[in-house]
């Protein structure tokens, strides 16, 4: 697979080499080839999609052309778009991302929405992040909530270096801690919270129905997939200790989907001291968010 070349004869130019990168890109199925073509030669350039387009007239030379070609050839062969720039834009986030951790998606954007909603003006809260990953919900939370206090747990310690390196880099570092483990193994026992938050693996690896090719080849199984024939069972080790770990009143809501929103729901329900367990939709209509709470006497 070769990436386009045109004539040597051929002027360059950031509007020339953006045409003939969509073209190449739209020819191999690529989702999104527009989208892809600018934010690779923003990448390769240092500016962002705007900026492109108020220098279409820029020649490109051959060093920049190359960049791109070994840019586009990957994307060619599904690599997400993510991964070869290194970042992704998180509400108003810039977040490092890699083959360690997801790449953030609009629906976990909307999970942040609900999770300060579900905080209200409780001031000084404290909240944890089950399998935080790239530390995109506990870092936005504490973004958005500068006087809360947040606990982000993952058992990857690759993601966990990925989620400090991110917290760091959006200047957050003193309002975040990070804990490695498996769930409620990496929080002191008898440590409470105001609001639990998680994007768990929900997705059976026997039946990935619905999961793009991109995303099961490039993204880590760890994060992706749940027990095989139990695409609740994560939901189920975190509803465990749900009332143990929240304060009298305190909320929880995780982020579900392809699939597993009534068992996921179901898995909550059957959790002892909670209640108002119930599925949120997201903007598109579609079940999206278990929310649930324990019971404030």
């Amino acid at each position: 697979m070769s990436a386009p070349t045109p004539a040597d004869d051929v002027q360059h130019t950031v509007l020339t080499v953006l045409r003939a990168s969509e073209g190449w890109l739209e020819k191999r199925g690529v989702e999104a080839p527009k989208r892809s073509a600018e934010l690779l030669l923003g990448h390769v350039l240092g500016v962002d999609r705007l900026q492109l387009y108020l220098e279409h007239d820029r020649p490109l030379d051959e060093q920049e052309r190359a960049s791109m070609r070994k840019l586009l050839v990957r994307r060619g062969e599904g690599e997400p778009v993510a991964h070869l720039v290194g970042s992704w834009g998180f509400r108003s986030l810039e977040l490092e991302v890699g083959p360690a951790v997801l790449i953030p998606r609009p629906e976990t954007e909307e999970l942040v929405d609900v999770a300060l909603e579900l905080l209200g003006d409780r001031a000084e809260a404290s909240v944890l992040d089950l399998g935080t990953g790239s530390g995109a919900l506990a870092i936005a939370i504490a973004s958005e909530r500068p006087d809360c206090r947040v606990l982000a747990v993952d058992v990857s310690q690759n993601a966990l270096a990925v989620a400090r390196s991110n917290a760091a880099g959006n200047q957050v570092e003193e309002r975040v801690e990070f804990a490695h483990g498996s769930w409620w193994e990496a929080v002191e026992a008898g440590r409470t919270f105001d609001l639990v938050v998680s994007n768990p693996p929900y997705i059976d690896p026997d039946d990935p129905v619905g999961l793009a090719d991109d995303v099961k080849r490039f993204e880590p199984p760890l994060a992706l997939f749940a027990a095989a024939g139990d695409p609740a069972s994560c939901y189920r080790a975190i509803a465990a200790e749900l009332a143990a770990r929240l304060q009298p009143g305190g909320w929880f809501v995780a982020e579900t989907g392809l699939g597993a929103e009534e068992a996921a729901l179901d898995a909550v329900r059957g959790a002892a001291g909670l209640e108002e367990a119930a599925l949120r939709e997201d903007a598109a209509g579609k079940p999206r968010f278990v929310v649930a709470r324990r019971a404030s006497g």
